[in-house]
């Protein structure tokens, strides 16, 4: 019986040796599997990294070279960027949809900077500077809420905002303005001026150079204006020319930047009593 028996059992223990073989060359060979692959995602995120560091050189020399002449050709001040051409750049590439915001497309677009910010920032210090900056823009967003406006963008001292209405737009800024005129809204020791500008125009949702335009129309017009001033538009002044609480001054032509010929801008008065409502 036993002799019977053993053929089988030999050919079991072989079958479960081969079994166990098998199971142990399968798991050497997905070890050596993951490695591989390990290796391949380290040589790939290598050649990643050096193609970003690449391109990333290629931009840095650009922008210093760039930098270099407009210093050369223009001096220090000129190499200093504005808020708003900042956040003019930033729509230029993101284009924001604006046109939900009014049901014609017709949107008031507006942009606010602090003249002078830099010097500002290094006669205070960082810590002064946060502050004051904390206030301002707690400011600026609880008047642009009160008169419905929306924030766009902001950045660091300036900001990218839209209105449906233009009165709205030009109240939310002669409120501001006034707002930093009065000792209650900033420090004795740290005023700060802000220009503003705006521009209506009819906003798309798709890919249409008008769309930019205007946008770029809105920060050219806010980068004209001088600190503690609102100019707007000619199409915002024929928009509120007829508003009681709203006073516009005589226009002046401007030549501004990527635009051909001069354009007729208005500063908007501030010696009124403060509008109430968003109307």
């Amino acid at each position: 019986m036993t002799g019977w028996l053993a053929p089988p059992m030999l050919a079991a223990y072989a079958l479960a040796a081969v079994a166990v073989a098998e199971a142990i060359v399968l798991a050497v060979l997905a070890v050596r599997l993951r490695r591989a692959r390990a290796e391949v995602e380290v040589l790939r995120s290598r050649i990643d990294t050096r193609n970003l560091l690449l391109s990333g050189g290629r931009e840095a020399v650009k922008t210093v070279w760039q930098t270099a002449n407009l210093v050369r050709e223009k001096g220090f001040g000129a190499a200093v960027r504005s808020s708003i051409e900042d956040l003019a750049d930033w729509a230029e590439v993101e284009r924001p949809d604006l046109a939900r915001l009014t049901p014609d497309g017709h949107v008031v677009v507006l942009f606010t900077d602090i003249e002078e910010s830099t010097a500002l920032n290094e006669r205070i210090g960082d810590r002064a500077w946060v502050k004051l900056i904390d206030r301002h823009n707690a400011l600026v967003q609880r008047l642009v809420g009160e008169h419905a406006g929306h924030v766009v963008k902001s950045q660091g001292d300036g900001f990218m905002i839209a209105f449906a209405q233009p009165e709205q737009a030009v109240r939310c800024a002669v409120e501001l303005q006034q707002a930093l005129r009065s000792p209650r809204g900033r420090r004795p020791q740290t005023p700060i001026r802000v220009r503003i500008g705006a521009h209506m125009g009819r906003s798309v949702r798709r890919g249409d150079d008008l769309f930019g335009r205007n946008i770029a129309m809105a920060a050219r017009v806010a980068a004209a204006a001088e600190g503690g001033q609102i100019l707007i538009s000619g199409p915002v002044r024929e928009a509120v020319k007829d508003c009681d609480d709203i006073t516009v001054g005589a226009g002046r032509d401007a030549e501004l930047k990527g635009f051909a010929g001069t354009h007729r801008l208005y500063p908007v008065e501030l010696d009124q009593p403060a509008p109430s409502g968003s109307g």
